[in-house]
């Protein structure tokens, strides 16, 4: 699995931690943080976008700007939790138990 979180759809400034692409395996749990940077991060809610190999972007996770709400797609339900940080700009993506499809490079937008 190759993880990448890049500069927000809209143009605002993310970093992702790791910035390295990270191999995991089936069953194990995906750990993502981008920070926020240029923007009022606690007025935008947070999205987490992938791109399985050759096929489109994905939306499958959304939290709120005041991290009240998180919605997410049926596929990874159970599985994932996004969380938020407004005070250090920060958004958590956390995936588990990893299946062969979740391979994908991942994206974290405003």
């Amino acid at each position: 699995m190759t993880v990448l979180c890049l500069p927000c759809l809209n143009g605002q400034a993310m970093e992702s931690i790791p910035s390295t692409p990270v191999l995991k395996n089936p069953h194990e749990t995906l750990s993502l943080s981008c920070r926020g940077s240029g923007f009022n991060f606690g007025s935008y809610g947070m999205h987490w976008i992938r791109q399985p190999a050759g096929k489109g972007l994905e939306w499958f996770g959304t939290i709120w700007s005041d991290s009240s709400r998180t919605e997410y797609i049926a596929s990874v339900q159970g599985r994932i939790e996004i969380t938020k940080d407004n005070s250090n700009s920060m958004t958590y993506l956390r995936l588990s138990n990893l299946k062969p499809e979740d391979s994908a490079v991942y994206y974290c937008a405003t």
